[in-house]
């Protein structure tokens, strides 16, 4: 990887002016998000909060052929990158990107229609909590949940979803409890979870948490980026093989 861009099977990002540089969050969330199964081979509205380089719309427009996506982020730098990284993509017709909060977009919707809410939100939100801040502003803004808190990130969602929307997110390990708690106070119920692991032998670091209105069973499932023999494991190999050279 360059200093200034990561180059992926279909496309390319560049990330030098972002606070968050392309990672293995993004490049999880972007590989594992799905839509309901109704909308797989339909045309869907996806929707990208806090898309910093643009990288998980990218990974998105490339795996939905009939997509949509809006991305947005409250860093304009970022946003201006992302909106670079589309046009230069093979899919810069589908994407979109603003400079704006959820918080703004859910106000100015109030309460959406079925014909125009998304059915799909992904977001890598920020996940510092009552730790030290960044002195760099961008970065903390990309980092603590200040700008946007758990709570504001599912009440938003839930008000910007189809009525057979799925949200989809990347958080700490430590904070599924709570997640899983805020979610269910909104009616959104979780349809797959994954927890991530860096390693055998070493302690989770993340999940991937799906959401929606409609409550499903489901078998919470693991994965290792890493394997004892090699820095990616079989199973990160096989679900990160359409993007990674």
């Amino acid at each position: 990887m360059s200093t200034a861009s990561f180059r992926f099977k279909q496309f390319e990002v560049y990330h030098d002016r972002c606070a968050m540089k392309v990672g293995t969050d993004g490049v999880l969330l972007g590989a594992w998000a799905e839509p309901a199964l109704a909308f797989t081979d339909k045309k869907i509205r996806i929707l990208d909060v806090g898309t910093g380089s643009g990288l998980i719309a990218l990974m998105l427009c490339q795996r939905y052929h009939k997509s949509r996506i809006d991305a947005i982020d409250i860093d304009s730098e970022a946003v201006a990158q992302a909106a670079e990284n589309f046009s230069r993509s093979p899919w810069a017709e589908r994407l979109n990107a603003s400079c704006r909060s959820l918080q703004s977009l859910c106000t100015e919707r109030e309460r959406v229609h079925e014909e125009n809410g998304y059915d799909m939100i992904v977001s890598n939100p920020p996940y510092f909590r009552n730790s030290l801040k960044n002195p760099d502003k961008s970065k903390e803004q990309a980092r603590h949940t200040d700008s946007l808190s758990y709570e504001e990130l599912i009440c938003c969602s839930e008000a910007l979803l189809t009525d057979n929307g799925i949200l989809a997110l990347i958080l700490p390990a430590e904070a599924e409890e709570d997640i899983m708690e805020i979610a269910r106070n909104k009616d959104l119920y979780p349809i797959r979870l994954t927890h991530v692991f860096p390693k055998p032998g070493k302690e989770k670091k993340r999940i991937l948490a799906a959401f929606s209105r409609e409550k499903r069973s489901y078998i919470p499932n693991d994965l290792y980026i890493e394997s004892s023999e090699s820095p990616r494991s079989e199973a990160y190999q096989e679900l990160t093989k359409d993007f990674y050279l």
